[in-house]
């Protein structure tokens, strides 16, 4: 009735999480055929997962998709800030292909390159003052063609052999297969939750600042009512 929110103090970072993944979820799935792209993939038994694989011409990269609504981020060399606040979303994107190049590394038996990188969704301005040398960061809008642009630098038949490993469970790990994928029908379901309670929050503002205005517009006419009696 009063708009209370479905989302806990500590679902709500896993919630904005999940709108960000699928944001950048349909950006990639306009790639074309020589793309293929994992989401949520699990890596190791203790449930890490890194929110998208894609390997395709330009090669093999590791996206870190950050949903940080409205917020002013600023990018140097060694940090990236959100509203003033240090973060470790360059230490973690780097780690996260650190982590799946090894994996690469042991299954095709010699070294792979991984590129990371950082994808902003929501963000109110992005200032980059300068690029980070090992990790990339770009807004969900700029990422196809970010990752279309890029040379080539593997052939149709690595790019085939790489994808392949790509989705062996085993090259990750994990008992759970390579991918883990969230329960779309239940986060719809979900989002049309927080979307109602919203709008009911909305409502009950609306209402309070239209009655306050009725009461203060009654106490000026009284007033004036008053002076002229007098």
């Amino acid at each position: 009735m009063f708009g209370r929110s479905p989302l806990s103090v500590d679902s709500r970072p896993w919630y904005l999480g999940a709108l960000g993944e699928l944001e950048v979820a349909k950006r990639l799935a306009k790639l074309g055929p020589d793309w293929t792209v994992l989401h949520s993939v699990r890596i190791g038994d203790r449930g890490s997962d890194i929110d998208h694989v894609v390997v395709g011409p330009a090669g093999v990269f590791t996206i870190n998709t950050k949903f940080h609504d409205d917020a002013r981020i600023w990018v140097g060399s060694k940090r990236l800030l959100v509203n003033g606040q240090k973060t470790d979303h360059l230490r973690n994107s780097r780690y996260e292909a650190q982590r799946t190049a090894r994996k690469l590394m042991a299954v095709a038996g010699e070294p792979i390159d991984v590129y990371p990188a950082i994808v902003l969704v929501g963000a109110r301005s992005v200032t980059i003052r300068e690029r980070p040398v090992d990790v990339t960061v770009l807004r969900d809008t700029e990422l196809v063609c970010w990752l279309t642009r890029r040379a080539v630098t593997l052939t149709a038949d690595s790019r085939d052999r790489l994808a392949e490993m790509l989705t062996r469970p085993e090259t990750w790990a994990t008992t759970s297969g390579a991918s883990s994928e969230l329960d779309l029908p239940a986060f719809v379901a979900l989002r049309r939750e927080v979307g109602a309670a919203r709008r009911v929050r909305i409502l009950w503002g609306t209402a309070g600042l239209l009655g306050g205005m009725v009461v203060a517009a009654t106490l000026a006419i009284n007033a004036y009512a008053t002076l002229l009696g007098g």
